[in-house]
């Protein structure tokens, strides 16, 4: 791999949206003002059909970046050289913006249990991690993002905090950083830690991307739901990552109970107003 990242070289495409089917037909005919669009990469990952034909479509008027969910760089299971070969296949078709997954773990034994599970944050398991990405960034020829998970359990053997184990797994393996602010703050209330804290112990300089959400809460317990509007205590999250770590792309995650497009852009609109101001102020 190249030389580490300088954050004077960090792009900035400006503020983006996950790109959903329930909206295929509005971004063709409304051409609504997103500056970017985020795919889930497993949902093309096809020989053909109706996704690649919107995606096709849609790549030509906006770029794109590329987010996995599969890549389990946690596991102990060997990488799975058929997923990455097929999500080679789509880099090389779509030409990102970036790749990005989650620092997870998402099955093994060859058992995959579909959900994003948080790692013991320990210092073999860093090394283990890094040694993966390693090995996947050697294979797609560029560095990856990886992005923080919602967590709900903690392992009694971590020798480390979270935002630790993050920040020494970007370092030594040379990857970048997909800072979720609402993860921060699902977990945050979750483990009872100070989310401004994790943002401060962060490199600014590999952090790439910010996703904001919404999420669930029942007063006991906070669930990463993605399927709420983001939430004030999360946009107040944003304001201070906003300025500690300036012009970073920002987009709005949305996977479930899907709203009309108008309403993801208000949202968008509302990290713009946030964001754009502390960033002119700093320049």
């Amino acid at each position: 791999m190249a030389a580490g990242p300088d954050l004077s070289k960090r792009p900035f495409p400006g503020f983006g949206l996950g790109l959903r089917k329930e909206h295929y037909e509005a971004v063709l005919t409304e051409r609504p003002a997103v500056d970017w669009f985020e795919i889930l990469s497993e949902n093309y990952l096809v020989d053909g059909g109706k996704p690649l034909h919107y995606l096709d479509r849609i790549r030509r008027d906006y770029p794109m970046a590329m987010h996995g969910v599969s890549l389990s760089i946690g596991s102990t299971d060997p990488l799975d050289r058929r997923y990455l070969e097929r999500l080679k296949r789509l880099i090389d078709r779509l030409q990102p913006l970036w790749v990005s997954d989650h620092l997870c773990w998402t099955g093994a034994g060859g058992v995959n249990l579909h959900d994003l599970l948080p790692l013991p944050y320990t210092g073999e398991a860093l090394s283990h991690v890094v040694s993966r990405v390693e090995q996947v960034q050697d294979f797609l020829g560029r560095r990856i993002l990886l992005e923080n998970v919602s967590s709900y359990m903690h392992y009694p053997h971590s020798e480390m905090p979270e935002w630790a184990f993050l920040a020494g797994v970007a370092e030594k393996a040379d990857c970048l950083i997909l800072l979720d602010i609402n993860n921060i703050y699902v977990s945050a209330r979750n483990h009872g830690f100070d989310p401004v804290a994790y943002l401060r112990a962060i490199p600014p300089e590999r952090v790439w991307q910010f996703h904001l959400a919404g999420h669930t809460d029942d007063g006991e317990w906070v669930i990463d739901t993605h399927d709420h509007p983001v939430r004030m205590e999360v946009w107040d999250l944003y304001r201070e990552a906003a300025g500690r770590f300036g012009p970073v792309a920002t987009m709005i995650e949305r996977d479930d109970r899907i709203p009309p497009l108008a309403d993801l852009l208000c949202e968008l609109e509302q990290a713009r107003r946030i964001a754009l101001p502390l960033w002119k102020e700093a320049a």
